[in-house]
Order: structure tokens, then C-alpha cells, then sequence
């Protein structure tokens, strides 16, 4: 009985001692299991940190390359616009050039047709009037007294009217003159200039020149020349041509309103102005003349267009200023206020 009793619990121990190694295995193959499969998800997220950085590498070389390529065609972009208004302006610059080359050849032709018969007009009417004088002081004394108020007034009456005829005729000769002026294109060669000195002596040409046709002439010049101003590669004979035009115009419009209002106390001034603005410069000729009237302001630069009265104006000098400005890659500007006073603004390349 008690042997029996023994092997009982013998048995018992080792089912016991059977389960526990059991379950000491299991164990120990579980947690080498979930240290296998920590391992592995360890190493499957270090690479998949290896691969995100590697991704983020490339990302960051291909949006460098992206951005020097990018950079490279702006670039290149920049250069084909600027090449291609170049060309535009070239272009514009050629088909100027050949349409004022036909209409010069044009008017070149008809102004000289014109100038010989003009010449013997002039001249003829000049030599009639001292041949009739001549005859009014040989032959007039010995006239009856009853002919001789009706022969004075008919003596006064062509001397009248062959000074008319010079005075048109001299008139006409200047609008062939201006327009052979306008159909010349200009040869000259393109140098340095300083534009400031060029500025300053065609405003004392102009003004000088006015005060010998007219000793009543008188106007204030005011000069504000900016020091940054570097040379600019021009034809001095033509801007100067075009400063003596806007000049005159200038001093014609400040003595016009001193004439139309002798009433009112005002000072008849010029002001010429320089200044560098960016790749340009800028010379602004302003004066507190009659201004312009705003109906006229888009017609001033038309051939033969003029708010003079006639015989004070051929209409060919803003058009032809005009023409020159926009030869030299500038513009051409004017704002005016009737009554006030105008500006033009001339605008030069530096390059």
C-alpha cells in the first residue's frame, strides 16, 4: 500500500517536472522566436532608414540639378529675349531706314526740281523791284501832274507785290531747304560725347543766334547738368541738331507769350536738365512758354505739321528731331500744358 502510494507521487513529480520542462522550452522557443522577429523588424527599419535616406540624397541631387538646370534656362531664356528684341529693333531700325531712304530720295528729287525755278522767282522779283525803283526815280518827274497820283499808286501797288512774292518765295526756299534737311540720311560716324558740353553750346548757339536776327530777344537760361553723366556714343551733329531745334522752339514759345501778354510780370526762361536714369540719360528741355495745345500734342512730330503762323515755321524740325533720336535707340517725349508752359525729354541709350 504504501509502495503503491509512493510511485503515485513518483509519478505525479515527474508529470510535474515533464509539464515544467515543457513549458521552460516553449518559452524559450517563443522568446527566440520574438527575438528572431525583433531582430528582423530592426533590421527591416534600419533599411528602410537606409533607403529614405538614400531617396532623400537623390531627391535633394535631382532638385539641385532641377534648380542649376532651371537657373541655366533662365538663363538661356534671358539671352534669346534680349538677342530677340535686339533684333526686333534692328529689324524696326532697317525698315526706318529703308522707308526714309525712299521717301528722302523722293523728296530729295522734288525739292531740287523745285529749287531752280524757285531760284529764278527769288531772284527775278529782287531784280524787278530795283529795276522799278530805278525807273519810279528817272521817269516819274517828267509824268503829267494829272498821271502821276494814279502811276504812285500803281508803282506802290507792284513794289507791295513783288516784296509779297520774295518774302513767299524766301519762305518756300527754307521749306525745300528743310525738306532736303529731313531726306538726308546722315553718314556721320558715331563717337564718345559729352553730352553736358554738347547741351550747354548749342543753348548759347540758339540763344546768341536769336539775339542777332532780333535785339528785343531776351530770355533766362537755367542749366542743371547732372556730374554722373558718362559719354555717350552719339553723332554730335545730329543731337546737336536736335537740341537747337527744341531750343528754338523753346524761345520762340516763352517770346510769343511775352508779346500776347505784355500785361502780366513774367520772366521768359529755358531750362535744360540731365540726369542718368538706368541704362539711359535723360535731357529734359522745359520752358514757361504758351505750351501746347492738347488737340495738337499727337501731330507735332508729322512732317510739315506747325502751330506757328506762316512764314515762322516749315513744320520739319520735331520731325526730323524725332527721326534722329529714334536712329540713336531713344525716345523722344513731350508734356506740355497750354498756357504753362512744355518739357521735352530726350532719352539716350548709355550702352
Amino acid at each position: 500500500m504504501l509502495m503503491l502510494e509512493v510511485n503515485i507521487e513518483t509519478r505525479v513529480i515527474i508529470g510535474i517536472s515533464a509539464m515544467l520542462v515543457l513549458f521552460v522550452s516553449f518559452m524559450i522557443l517563443f522568446i527566440s522566436s520574438q527575438r528572431k522577429k525583433l531582430q528582423y523588424h530592426k533590421e527591416l527599419q534600419s533599411l528602410n532608414e537606409q533607403q529614405q535616406k538614400t531617396l532623400s540624397d537623390q531627391n535633394a541631387l535631382l532638385e539641385q540639378r532641377v534648380r542649376e538646370r532651371t537657373a541655366e534656362l533662365s538663363m538661356q531664356t534671358e539671352v534669346l529675349q534680349t538677342t530677340l528684341n535686339d533684333l526686333k529693333a534692328t529689324q524696326m531700325h532697317l525698315v526706318q531706314r529703308e522707308k526714309m531712304a525712299s521717301l528722302g530720295e523722293l523728296t530729295a528729287g522734288i525739292a531740287h526740281e523745285i529749287q531752280n525755278p524757285l531760284n529764278f522767282v527769288n531772284n527775278f522779283a529782287e531784280v524787278s523791284s530795283e529795276l522799278l525803283q530805278e525807273f519810279h526815280k528817272m521817269a516819274f518827274d517828267h509824268l503829267p501832274a494829272e498821271f502821276k497820283a494814279e502811276a504812285e499808286d500803281i508803282y506802290g501797288h507792284v513794289i507791295e507785290n513783288l516784296d509779297k512774292i520774295n518774302h513767299h518765295g524766301k519762305r518756300a526756299d527754307s521749306i525745300v531747304k528743310g525738306m532736303l534737311q529731313h531726306s538726308r540720311i546722315s553718314t556721320g560716324q558715331k563717337e564718345f560725347t559729352d553730352i553736358n558740353e554738347l547741351a550747354d553750346e548749342y543753348l548759347r548757339l540758339s540763344y546768341h543766334g536769336l539775339r542777332a536776327k532780333d535785339k528785343t530777344f531776351n530770355a533766362v537760361m537755367y542749366e542743371n547738368l547732372g556730374r554722373d553723366i558718362p559719354l555717350l556714343s552719339i553723332i554730335p551733329q545730329d543731337i546737336g541738331r536736335v537740341l537747337l531745334n527744341l531750343y528754338n522752339n523753346a524761345f520762340y514759345s516763352v517770346t510769343q507769350k511775352h508779346h500776347l501778354h505784355p500785361e502780366i510780370h513774367f520772366e521768359p526762361s529755358v531750362t535744360v536738365s540731365s540726369e542718368k536714369n538706368g541704362e539711359f540719360v535723360l535731357i529734359r528741355i522745359r520752358d514757361n512758354g504758351t505750351g501746347i495745345p492738347k488737340n495738337v500734342l499727337d501731330k507735332i512730330y508729322q512732317p510739315f505739321f506747325t502751330t506757328k503762323p506762316t512764314g515762322q515755321g516749315t513744320g520739319l524740325g520735331l520731325s526730323l528731331s524725332y527721326d534722329i533720336i529714334k536712329a540713336h535707340g531713344g525716345e523722344l517725349k513731350v508734356e506740355s500744358k497750354e498756357g504753362e508752359g512744355a518739357e521735352f525729354t530726350i532719352s539716350l541709350p548709355i550702352a
